[in-house]
């Protein structure tokens, strides 16, 4: 199984988005200062997340995210689950 998830930090507000295998391991490793990429930004907090059955599948995902229209459709589920 794999995870596309969605982390954003509370010190800039801004998105994270990535793939994993392990969803929990990772969080605590970017909470951690581990992922160079995000050591910056902590702590975050998981904002959604998911779950594939190939690699493949979840890394599709993931670029689509990372497009301005696949960031569009994050911000708007995000906003639809404050509702």
């Amino acid at each position: 199984m794999y995870y596309v998830y969605v982390l954003q930090s509370l010190k800039d507000r801004d998105l994270y988005i990535g793939i994993t295998s392990d969803l929990e391991t990772r969080i605590r490793r970017h909470n951690a200062g581990y992922e160079k990429s995000t050591k910056r930004r902590i702590p975050f907090v998981l904002l959604y997340s998911e779950v594939f059955a190939t690699r493949l599948e979840a890394r599709d995902r993931e670029k689509y995210f990372k497009s301005g229209f696949g960031r569009e459709i994050i911000r708007s589920l995000l906003i639809k689950a404050k509702e």
